[in-house]
Order: C-alpha cells, then sequence, then structure tokens
C-alpha cells in the first residue's frame, strides 16, 4: 500500500505529459489556422469556464490569503500560464519538432538549476543520475540514433522562443513551491485569471493586425482539447504533483513528452516506429526509475 501510495505523484504527472504531449500534435495541426496569442487566449478562456463552477467556493472562502499572496500568485500566473504558452505556440510556427524536443528537454536541468539557485536545494545523486540517463534517451528519439544530425542542429528563431519558454517553465516549476495555502482549485483559478488577462492585448495585437482564425471542426476540435486536457486537468496534475515530489523529481518526469509525442504521432499521425524509438523510451523510462528509487532510498533511511 506504501508502494502504490509512492507510485501515484508519478502516476498523476504520467497523465499531465501526456496530455500536454497531445498539445504539442494540437499546436502543430492548427498552426495555419489559429493565431498562437489567440489560441493561448481561447484555450485558457475554456479552462476557466469549465473550472469555475468547481472553484467559485474555494475562491470566496481563500479570498484573504490568495489577495495576501497576489505577488507570488500573479508571478507563477504569468510565467506558467501566460508566458510559456504564447511563446510554445509561436514558437511552433518557425522551428522542426525535433528541435522544439530536443529544447524542451532541458527542463528537467534547468529545475534543477533553479531549484539550487533561488532556494539553495542541493538534488541528491539519484536526480541528477535520472535526470541524465533521460536526457540521453531524449537525444536519441529527437536526432534519430545518429550522432552524426548533432552537427546540423542550429538555434533559429522558433528555437530561441521555445528555449525561452523552456526556461519559464523550469522557473514557474520551481517557484509553485512557493504557491499559497489555499485549496488546489483556488490557486488554478488564481493564476488561469491572471494569465488570461495578460493574454488579452496580445490576442488583441494579432487580430488588428489581420490575423483570422480559421474556423473547422478539426480547430474547434483542438480548442475543446487544449482547454480541458492540457491546461485544466495537466495543471491541476501537475501541480499536485509537485507538491508530493518537489521540483527537481517531478519536472524529471517531462522527459516522458518525447516518447509519448512518438507514440501519440505513430496513432494519429500514421508516423513510423523505429529501433532507436525503443531505445530512447527505455532509457527515459530507466532514469525515472533510477529517480524512483533514489526517492524510495531517502523515504526509507
Amino acid at each position: 500500500m506504501t508502494d502504490r501510495r509512492a507510485l501515484r505523484p508519478y502516476a498523476m504527472l504520467a497523465a499531465a505529459m501526456l496530455f500536454w504531449s497531445g498539445n504539442a500534435i494540437a499546436g502543430r495541426l492548427v498552426r495555419d489556422d489559429i493565431p498562437p496569442a489567440t489560441l493561448s487566449l481561447m484555450r485558457w478562456a475554456g479552462a476557466l469556464v469549465l473550472l469555475l463552477p468547481f472553484a467559485w467556493g474555494h475562491l470566496v472562502r481563500d479570498r484573504a490569503i490568495l489577495l495576501a499572496a497576489w505577488p507570488r500568485v500573479v508571478a507563477i500566473g504569468l510565467l506558467g500560464v501566460a508566458a510559456f504558452n504564447a511563446l510554445y505556440y509561436l514558437g511552433l510556427h518557425y522551428t522542426t519538432a525535433s528541435n522544439g524536443l530536443l529544447l524542451q528537454a532541458l527542463i528537467p536541468t534547468l529545475v534543477l538549476v533553479c531549484d539550487r539557485l533561488i532556494f539553495g536545494v542541493r538534488p541528491g545523486w539519484s536526480a541528477v543520475a535520472g535526470v541524465a540517463v533521460s536526457t540521453i534517451g531524449v537525444a536519441v528519439i529527437v536526432f534519430r540514433g545518429d550522432p552524426a544530425l548533432l552537427t546540423g542542429f542550429v538555434l533559429g528563431r522558433g528555437d530561441a522562443l521555445i528555449l525561452t519558454a523552456v526556461v519559464i517553465w523550469a522557473l514557474y516549476t520551481s517557484l509553485l513551491r512557493t504557491k499559497p495555502a489555499v485549496h488546489p482549485l483556488a490557486f488554478l483559478a488564481a493564476t488561469f485569471a491572471v494569465g488570461l488577462t495578460a493574454l488579452v492585448p496580445f490576442a488583441i495585437a494579432e487580430l488588428a493586425r489581420g490575423a483570422q482564425v480559421n474556423w473547422t471542426p478539426t480547430t474547434i476540435a483542438v480548442v475543446g482539447y487544449v482547454a480541458v486536457f492540457p491546461s485544466l486537468l495537466s495543471y491541476l496534475l501537475f501541480g499536485a504533483g509537485v507538491a508530493a515530489l518537489g521540483a527537481g523529481r517531478a519536472g524529471q518526469t517531462i522527459n516522458l513528452m518525447p516518447l509519448f509525442g512518438a507514440l501519440l504521432a505513430a496513432a494519429l499521425l500514421g508516423e513510423a516506429l523505429h529501433g532507436y524509438h525503443a531505445v530512447g523510451m527505455t532509457l527515459i523510462l530507466a532514469g525515472l526509475v533510477v529517480g524512483l528509487l533514489g526517492n524510495r532510498a531517502v523515504r526509507r533511511t
């Protein structure tokens, strides 16, 4: 029973990574149909509308605590809701999927760095080893098992945008430890509202420049998906995982995204799976197991 409880945060984080992997595919599908800031705005507006009926009572009860901690709430909402997602969707317009996956693989390492620099948290050996092994697995998938492709990696405009988003997400993950002691739904609704408010002028600017939304059954389905699964559910699951495991160990599970992305691309887009996918997936899972075993050893000690 104890082991099952210990695995629960990893299961929640794995579900969040699955939904976020679907978000990457969804963003690519509609990149020519919905401008990036507009897609982010619709995503968070939908998520907030769905969340408010369940969160309203908690918001009312926790409003004094939230107002007292407003600088932290605003910072977390701006970083994790507004800035990361807008930059990520914008980056998908200019970079390849391979480059994007490689840059996202930097997140677990950057989370450990943020934890160390901001909070003085020294990562354990298992966290460092697990991140290293999983990152190698990501690189195997991204570069298709061919080291020669490393020489062809060029940091372009889209890559710079996603790299900035990656740094922002690492900072957001680390700062989650500072969130006020309120109900998770109240905190989620407050950060969603902050991010949504910040995105409004950017979406208006896009539309004022002549950008348009091409409404089709696909775009409608994508907006519905991104509002529910990678927004409402994933952020709730990710926050719970960070609270249970800490930012460093929770951040390591982000390396599951290339694994899930490859599987989803094969299932939904008909892309083939190769031997290097199997090698990379094995290394990613091995890195997570190293982190899990190290966590159990520390707990027992």
